[in-house]
């Protein structure tokens, strides 16, 4: 009775650190699957901006069930109009343009970061994605969404509010945030086998942005000067928590930029 008490433990054990090292692995493949996906619905959304706005017919007439049907669009469907993309990248100018005089009296503890710069769904983008970023030399692609919550973490790399807004310009810096060793989200847990040089391209609905990769830092928790803004220079800085041994976390910093 006391061995096969014993096997039974024994077989529990071993289908319960099989679980611990599979299910991480495959719940990371969905949720790599998750990102791609979302980055491949942006890509088409982009391609597919149409030109001038949206008409706003009488509730219950005619023109409001031709204007679907003149479309192909379906409640499934989203179309961006061009109108409303070049109304975003103008707030987005000037958020950047506004951060240049009051960043560091709004960038004051980590709850700063987390509401969204801008409201997306203002501008008809209902998926909260602002673009993407990838670094090829390490196989990465994650969409940007705008805030830094645990959520928005869980499913790409977050925008830290009170940063530049990802359009690049001088004077500005974009910090990203993203999860390392979380369950299932191997996000950003391999910036830090970025070596100087390296590219990190940042595309959103106007632009294709390219950086390079020119210094890595660790610092931390309160050790916050990387995300403000740098006089002259566009910066694109990355960063995810590792722990410090001391059972509490610093940041790994990668700075990116453009010349």
């Amino acid at each position: 009775m006391k061995k096969k008490i014993l096997l039974a433990l024994g077989s529990l054990f071993i289908l319960v650190g099989a679980a611990l090292i599979i299910v991480p692995q495959i719940s990371n493949q969905i949720g790599i699957q998750i990102a791609h996906n979302t980055v491949n619905d942006f890509i088409n959304l982009k391609e597919n901006i149409v030109d001038g706005t949206k008409p706003k017919p009488t509730e219950g007439t005619e023109t409001d069930a031709t204007f679907i049907e003149d479309n192909s669009a379906t409640e499934n469907e989203t179309v961006l109009y061009r109108v409303d993309i070049d109304r975003l990248y103008a707030d987005s100018k000037k958020y950047n343009e506004m951060l240049k005089l009051n960043q560091q009296n709004l960038l004051i503890d980590e709850l700063s970061y987390q509401n969204p710069s801008l409201n997306l769904l203002d501008y008809g983008i209902p998926n909260g994605v602002y673009g993407y970023v990838s670094a090829p030399s390490i196989d990465m692609e994650l969409p940007i969404y705008l805030g830094a919550t645990d959520y928005n973490m869980a499913f790409g790399a977050a925008h830290l509010t009170y940063t530049s807004l990802p359009i690049g310009g001088k004077s500005t810096n974009s910090v990203l945030s993203g999860h390392t060793g979380y369950i299932g989200r191997i996000f950003f847990d391999y910036i830090r086998n970025l070596n100087i040089g390296d590219e990190v391209i940042v595309e959103n609905y106007w632009d294709k942005l390219t950086y390079k990769v020119i210094d890595r830092e660790i610092y931390k928790n309160y050790q916050s000067s990387a995300c403000y803004l740098t006089e002259g220079k566009d910066l694109l800085t990355m960063l995810t928590c590792i722990s410090d041994g001391q059972g509490g976390f610093d940041r790994y910093y990668v700075i990116c930029e453009r010349e």
